[in-house]
């Protein structure tokens, strides 16, 4: 059994909040920075945009005014892009994994080990040169948050930590006990029906 990773102070706060008292976390994680290459180069057009017309001409108070309000719509577009990357948190323990997101509205997103169907590690061109991949989880056929994840980093670490809690019997179990993680109840005992014959009934006095 290995030793639970230390984790981030976002994602640790997340565990003592969103986690069941004795559950272990075996991978805690955010996404890959590339995440927020797409929302930079959304951005950055926009903010030079607003930029040219907030100086082009300080006299002139209807380009001052849209340059402003381009300036601060891109940089909270982007601020928020950015606090939902630093706030979402893949966590996996030994039976469920949990998806944490949200800037404002906090959302929790669960899915216990032991109803994972299919498991599928994807790595793109692109995610290969910088260290990101892709996971599909099947879920008897469940669409939910969890199905895919996207600019998943390490992603040949987590597929093995994800790929050993569900089929290797070394890390407790997965497949046993309830979504909670506690363990199955033990059987109820069977009946017993004594064959015996009846012995005699003593003789009377």
């Amino acid at each position: 059994m290995t030793a639970s990773p230390v984790l981030p102070g976002r994602a640790s706060k997340d565990a003592d909040k969103y986690l069941l008292p004795g559950e272990d976390v075996v991978l805690a994680t955010r996404r890959h920075w590339a995440v927020l290459l797409e929302p930079t180069l959304k951005v950055l057009p926009a903010f030079v945009v607003g930029g040219v017309l907030f100086l082009l001409d300080p006299d002139n108070p209807v380009t001052s005014v849209v340059g402003l309000v381009v300036l601060l719509g891109s940089l909270v577009y982007y601020a928020l892009r950015v606090g939902e990357w630093w706030m979402r948190h893949f966590i996996v323990t030994r039976r469920r994994v949990l998806l944490t997101s949200g800037v404002i509205v906090r959302t929790v997103t669960l899915l216990p080990l032991r109803r994972i169907t299919d498991l599928t590690w994807e790595e793109t061109f692109f995610g290969q040169i910088l260290g990101y991949g892709s996971f599909r989880f099947e879920s008897a056929g469940q669409d939910q948050a969890l199905r895919h994840l996207t600019f998943m980093p390490d992603a040949k670490k987590v597929y093995r930590e994800v790929s050993g809690l569900l089929f290797s019997a070394d890390w407790g179990g997965a497949a046993g006990g309830d979504d909670e993680g506690n363990p199955d109840p033990p059987p109820p005992p069977s009946a017993r029906y004594d064959t015996a014959p009846i012995p005699p009934l003593p003789p009377a006095p």
